[in-house]
């Protein structure tokens, strides 16, 4: 019987607890079914998350293009792999067929080895929502580069510190991107990251928008005439199983961002079949998520899990708002799209427009909404639920991480049942596990507790780049034989999961994993500033906004505070993005302090949250008085 696709309620029980009891079976056979291997491992699993070592697929070879393209051209060449969706409303769709993106990957993968790119090489793609974003990350996997993807609206200084720390040789961009109404100038943030990248020997270019870009001779090139003259014929790379697929960087609570490793085999088989199973993605559907290739989500849910399943997966190069808050809902009725993924920021920010965006269009071919990122509040799941899913499409609230790859936490549509604000059940082969404060584990349900995964899954990420130690503590070190979300949870009655929130100092604004600690260190390169903490705030739409308390070194005259707090934004737009920017910020003379010169982010946090009642005792602090000083400057 096959396991690959879950049908209903009794299916899932049976598989998932197939998956644990008989975890190397399981594995075996689900991979050895599903996907096409050069060679069969010599073991399914050799795991130790005392060191933490994982291996998934041990001796296999495979290559993960291959899996994605050519198998499909035997049954259909002719199938839509991908639908392009431009910024511009008048300007056409495209559909590229299996066969059209074979050949395009092909001679992108060739133009690649043209320049020196060989196996092992990290390749960094900076690129807009356009089809040659997934051509490339496809044609680097065919040669057995590793690809970074850096999100294309992070700041030069941002890209230059992801392109330095895996060492990327060779960069792909483009003239600029389009976003809404306005043109980014992609070439010139590539230029300015470049004065800090000695190694890059080659900038290949895509033109996009047609504007006038410098090029660098000897350095820079336009991709389409390297293109033209490239065979549409090339081999594969054939990549052992562990071999690294791609890195891609998340945002830690301390320091420089994490570059996580994912490997080749594992990741595949994960992303591949959550895509099938949470999605029920059925031949000739058409499955929608509007992410960034940039991120995680981009990664599994656009690219690898839908060509691996031979689906047609729509690329949106544009925003929700342009050139009206009705644009997803036109592409869906378009498309007649039938699975629908997006962020609950997104849900939240079209909720608060006229319902006649949504209204004046034809949404009867959605099956299934998917909203991934952050938790849901219950408000914008019965929105989603009632005006875009005409209360018959079931909802996945997936939780996942950039480090698991795939989904771990979701309902499956008609199979588990959802419920507003939780994850629901853990996917097949997946164990959760509740720990509290003593690392104690916590099995009783209707509780709360830190959330970790006691057993390895095949897509979690291998290590960080160039620094193991890190990936170890981060993960590996707060609780024994476990790997640690970072994430807490309650668990209901029926054992559905809710995730609570970050337990650290990781803020999730719009759906993207903030750091506070790199943001702090922008803020404190201002020349006038001593000290500052972030924290998170409710926020209707973005789910978090950043509040940030500073202290200033001496008040300046000459500046007023309004054009004080303009530079710092100004300095966090350019050290990270614009999308780590505050949306408050309170100058205060000092900051609340353990004895040992801790900031007290707790109470910070409960100052803005406006529990200021609900502080506790302050009298350990190293300056008690600091606090009612700032809870009557922020709560006047």
């Amino acid at each position: 019987m096959s396991n690959y696709t879950i049908n209903n309620l009794e299916d899932y029980k049976r598989i998932y607890n197939e998956s644990v009891d008989q975890a190397e079976v399981f594995w075996n056979d689900l991979a050895k079914d599903n996907f096409k291997w050069q060679k069969k491992w010599d073991s399914v699993i050799d795991w130790d998350f005392q060191k933490p070592e994982i291996k998934w697929f041990e001796g296999g070879k495979l290559n993960i293009t291959e899996n994605c393209l050519d198998r499909h051209l035997i049954n259909n060449p002719n199938k839509t792999a991908i639908i392009f969706e431009p910024n511009d409303p008048s300007e056409s769709s495209e559909h590229i067929s299996y066969e059209n993106l074979y050949h395009r990957v092909n001679k992108m993968a060739n133009v690649l080895k043209d320049k020196g790119v060989k196996k092992g090489d990290r390749v960094c793609i900076y690129l807009p929502m356009i089809p040659e974003l997934a051509i490339s990350v496809l044609a680097c996997a065919k040669v057995g580069a590793v690809h970074s993807v850096v999100f294309a609206g992070f700041s030069s200084n941002a890209l230059a510190t992801r392109i330095n720390d895996c060492q990327c040789k060779i960069v792909l961009t483009s003239d600029g991107s389009f976003r809404g109404n306005k043109i980014l100038d992609l070439k010139k943030i590539v230029d300015e990251a470049l004065e800090d990248c000695p190694q890059v020997l080659s900038v290949l270019v895509v033109e996009r928008t047609k504007t006038k870009i410098q090029l660098v001779e000897g350095r820079d090139h336009l991709m389409e005439p390297l293109i033209q003259k490239a065979s549409s014929q090339c081999p594969i790379e054939i990549m052992d199983s562990e071999d690294p697929l791609f890195i891609l960087y998340t945002s830690g609570s301390t320091g420089k961002p994490k570059g996580m490793v994912h490997s080749s085999a594992g990741y595949m088989v994960g992303s591949a079949y959550s895509f099938k199973n949470i999605f029920q993605y059925r031949d000739n559907d058409v499955y929608w998520c509007t992410a960034d290739i940039g991120w995680i989500t981009g990664h599994s849910y656009i690219v690898y899990g839908p060509l691996l399943n031979g689906a047609t997966t729509l690329m949106f190069e544009g925003v929700p708002s342009y050139p009206d808050y009705g644009r997803f809902w036109e592409i869906v009725q378009k498309h007649k799209v039938n699975q629908f993924y997006t962020a609950p920021t997104a849900i939240r920010s079209l909720a608060k427009e006229s319902i006649d965006y949504v209204n004046k269009y034809d949404l009867n071919s959605l099956k299934v909404l998917g909203t991934v990122g952050e938790p849901i509040n219950e408000e914008a799941w019965n929105w989603y639920n009632i005006n875009i899913g005409k209360n018959k499409c079931p909802i996945v609230d997936t939780w996942w991480q950039t480090e698991t790859g795939s989904i771990m936490i979701s309902s499956i549509p008609n199979v588990i049942e959802s419920k507003p604000t939780y994850a629901t059940l853990p996917f097949i082969g997946i164990q959760p596990v509740l720990m509290d404060e003593n690392g104690k584990e916590i099995k009783n349900n209707n509780t709360q507790g830190r959330l970790c995964i006691q057993y390895p899954w095949p897509s979690m990420a291998r290590t960080i780049w160039g620094d193991h130690k890190r990936y170890k503590d981060t993960y590996f070190s707060s609780f024994n034989n476990k790997y640690f979300t970072g994430d807490g949870a309650y668990r209901d009655k029926n054992g559905y999961y809710r995730i609570t929130g970050r337990v650290d100092d990781v803020i999730i604004v719009s759906g993207h994993n903030l750091g506070t600690a790199p943001i702090e260190d922008a803020i404190n390169e201002h020349n006038l500033v001593a000290e500052s903490a972030i924290i998170g705030v409710p926020h209707d739409i973005k789910g978090n906004s950043l509040f940030g308390y500073i202290t200033l070194k001496e008040v300046s005259i000459e500046l007023t505070h309004e054009n004080l707090k303009k530079e710092i934004n100004e300095l966090i737009s350019k050290q990270i993005g614009p999308i780590a920017k505050l949306d408050r910020i309170e100058f205060v003379s000092g900051l609340p302090k353990t004895r040992s010169g801790k900031i007290m982010r707790r109470i910070l946090r409960k100052i803005a949250h406006n529990e200021a009642d609900n502080i506790g005792d302050t009298s350990t602090l190293l300056n008690p008085e600091i606090v009612d000083e700032i809870i009557s400057k922020v709560l006047k």
